[in-house]
């Protein structure tokens, strides 16, 4: 699936930097975020970038927690709801 197509859905322009960070060997919040949704990612059609580290769950709050201590939990939950959003809207598109 193409870059275009991939942020007009909810939540691609997040999954879109995740899957550019994840081929460059980035840890960040948007890699994470795609590692979380790997295999569902994967059913779906994309191509995730190898990496599978383990507990991306923990990384990306323990991120999140060092980044803004107060704000992890909504924020990782936020993110989470949009990854969720996007595999959806995915899954009607494909």
């Amino acid at each position: 699936m193409d870059p275009d197509t991939l942020g007009a859905l909810p939540g691609g322009d997040v999954v879109a930097e995740g899957l550019r960070d994840l081929a460059a060997g980035r840890d960040t919040v948007a890699s994470m975020l795609v590692e979380i949704g790997a295999p569902k990612l994967r059913r779906l059609g994309i191509a995730v970038p190898a990496p599978d580290r383990p507990d991306p769950e923990h990384r990306l709050y323990a991120l999140l927690a060092r980044e803004s201590p107060d704000g992890a939990h909504s924020r990782y939950n936020a993110l989470v709801r949009r990854l969720v959003s996007f595999e959806r809207a995915l899954a009607c598109v494909s």
